[in-house]
């Protein structure tokens, strides 16, 4: 999956962060209610995005909390959370925040010998290399008190590698797929490798022919997770211990579809063919949508019954789910703290 135009995808994302090209245009339709691009702010001056402590108030209930509309491109940064000696947006965002501490905050920051910043909670943290269009962090926790994420991914095609009779119909899923119609890279319960690592394990095996999948197949794969209340441990990776069982690996997916569509280079002029992925839920899991998207493609590819992802949350190990698609495909488009409307997503 990795042998693909991907910085096609990054510079597109790109242009949609900095405020010249939105999501939509992929579809030719109008968006509702959601905005892309930085540059949007038309809500900043509604009351009760700042919360200021009454006088009478210490310690924690003494801080003045804002809300924050965050865009940004996942090439850039070594993903959201703050880690030393990395390129993080948490820690560029603190670091910012930190000109606006107050000298009684600064100077107990100082006497702790702790750097003057400020403290950013966030609705969704994203991988290295994943694009966001409108993460928030807001005065009220913004992870729990969300109703809904919205995700994107891209998955470009290498048309050069499809002859002219199938091109229109079908597309060729490179050698991360082995002819069974399994990954031949699996995570073990309990050890969850790098994506990086698996594909360059991938990449030594050979003999492995390439298969092809259409994307309405991959749309009624996902079309059958929506509205359900699901367990989706074996699509999740990197999780703690206490998230692997129960309720916490429970979501429930409000919007799941898949279509076709041309990512229009501003650089060459030429088009490149996608299928694009979208997928709305409650909550997701660590690097879900990414194990998602991997594995209906990979399902779609073997010829799978549309009840395929729903039988696979039966497995009992990660083993029968895909490694995760690449992050550069990954968009968090927005968050929502309202009841969720289909109309706002781009593909119907």
């Amino acid at each position: 999956m990795y042998a693909r135009p991907w910085q096609k995808v990054n510079d597109f994302y790109l242009d949609v962060v900095n405020g010249r090209r939105s999501l939509s245009e992929l579809f030719a339709k109008e968006k509702y209610a959601v905005h892309y691009g930085a540059e949007v702010v038309e809500d900043c001056g509604k009351p009760g995005l700042v919360s200021v402590p009454a006088p009478d108030r210490t310690g924690r209930w003494a801080r003045v909390t804002f809300r924050i509309l965050l865009s940004y491109h996942g090439s850039s940064f070594d993903g959201w959370q703050k880690q030393p000696g990395l390129n993080t947006v948490q820690g560029l965002i603190e670091r910012s925040l930190g000109k606006f501490v107050d000298e009684k905050k600064a100077q107990l920051l100082k006497e702790k010998k702790l750097p003057i910043e400020g403290c950013a909670l966030v609705a969704g943290r994203t991988d290295k290399g994943v694009t966001a269009l409108e993460q928030v962090s807001r005065e009220f926790h913004p992870n729990f008190s969300a109703k809904w994420r919205h995700y994107f991914y891209i998955f470009p095609f290498n048309d050069e590698n499809v002859d002219e009779a199938s091109q229109c119909k079908k597309n060729v899923l490179d050698s991360d797929v082995s002819g069974d119609g399994q990954c031949g890279e699996h995570f073990g319960e309990e050890n969850s490798a790098d994506e990086i690592d698996d594909h360059d394990q991938t990449e030594q095996r050979t003999g492995n022919k390439p298969l092809s999948f259409e994307v309405s197949h991959v749309n009624q794969l996902l079309q059958q997770l929506e509205g359900k209340l699901l367990s989706f441990r074996v699509f999740a990776r990197d999780t703690k211990a206490s998230r692997n069982i129960g309720p916490p690996t429970e979501c429930f997916v409000l919007h799941a579809r898949a279509a076709e569509a041309y990512l229009l280079s501003t650089k060459d002029g030429t088009s490149t063919r996608t299928m694009c992925v979208e997928l709305v839920a409650n909550r997701f899991l660590r690097k879900m949508v990414r194990v998602l998207v991997a594995t209906a493609i990979r399902e779609a590819a073997a010829g799978a019954d549309e009840d395929a992802l729903l039988k696979l949350m039966d497995a009992t190990c990660r083993r029968a789910t895909a490694p995760p698609a690449p992050p550069d495909g990954l968009c968090l488009v927005d968050v929502g703290y309202t009841e969720f409307e289909k109309k706002s997503c781009l593909i119907p």
